[in-house]
């Protein structure tokens, strides 16, 4: 069983933000695998049904991003799963706007849900899909640029990128996580 976590803040105020793309490619994965998401508990709304041959929980936790480990080790406790079982979608500031890359494991750079999740799980080997999200202005602070919305047009181009994602996630469950390395982690060609 693989547990899909996208991260996020719950609410209103907080739909369609650069951080809430995690949430964002979670309701892709629910529409295009017929899950709903209509249950309450570990701190989240989530769903279960299958991707490919592989029972999966798509989640979305609801603790705000900074305590996101807490829903995740709920979840893990319960269904005594590894950590390599969990697949954490994220916003990344470090990465080319709308890229997204598949890693295996790693630390939590400066992402506060990442931080949370591998305090939590005294662990850090789990899988991520991230999606760039753009850099922020100069003398905009960290938090504000977050929580802000895209621009039309690149609102456009994310919605992209969330559908790549998706699919990411899906070539880990029905793959393995080096097949989608390999296959998502494509370097652009020079320019010449």
């Amino acid at each position: 069983m693989y547990v899909v976590v996208g991260l996020g803040n719950p609410g209103k105020d907080y739909t369609n933000t650069r951080h809430n793309v995690g949430f964002d490619t979670v309701d892709i994965l629910a529409r295009r695998n017929k899950i709903d998401l209509n249950k309450i508990k570990f701190n989240a709304v989530y769903g279960e049904g299958r991707i490919g041959n592989e029972k999966v929980l798509l989640v979305k936790p609801q603790t705000f991003m900074n305590n996101s480990g807490i829903s995740i080790r709920e979840i893990i406790q319960f269904y005594k799963l590894p950590a390599q079982n969990i697949i954490v979608i994220v916003d990344d500031i470090d990465i080319e706007f709308s890229t997204v890359r598949v890693k295996q494991k790693g630390s939590a750079g400066s992402h506060n849900g990442l931080k949370s999740i591998i305090y939590h799980l005294q662990n850090e080997n789990f899988p991520r899909v991230k999606i760039g999200i753009g850099k922020k202005g100069p003398n905009q602070e960290l938090a504000d640029f977050v929580l802000s919305r895209f621009s039309k047009e690149d609102r456009q181009e994310i919605e992209i990128s969330l559908m790549t994602a998706a699919e990411a996630v899906e070539n880990i469950i029905m793959q393995d996580i080096n097949y989608a390395m390999n296959k998502f982690n494509i370097k652009p060609k020079a320019q010449e």
